[in-house]
């Protein structure tokens, strides 16, 4: 029984790990498609990762229980790759 608990909490480590990567990818990329000449700021690129990580954690978190596994992360990931791109044609 134990290990089935360890093997759920390195699943959802996982998971959340590759929501902060894809985190900082999507806020790199949304910075250097703005027409910058300096280039985007790093403190800035790093608190909208942070917000855009916080964002899909919550989504993450109140997905009902039905759902699970890779399709639980699949769609947290789209609804995060989807905030960038609507927060990319606001700011435009």
């Amino acid at each position: 029984m134990d290990d089935t608990r360890d093997l759920h909490f390195k699943s959802k480590r996982i998971s959340l790990i590759i929501l902060a990567i894809t985190a900082i990818v999507c806020s790199r990329a949304l910075f250097s498609f703005i027409n910058d000449p300096e280039g985007p700021n790093l403190l800035i690129v790093s608190v909208l990762a942070l917000v855009m990580f916080l964002f899909s954690y919550v989504v993450y978190l109140f997905l009902p229980l039905k759902i699970r596994g890779a399709l639980r992360l699949f769609i947290t990931y789209c609804i995060q790759v989807m905030a960038v791109v609507i927060l990319y044609f606001c700011i435009r």
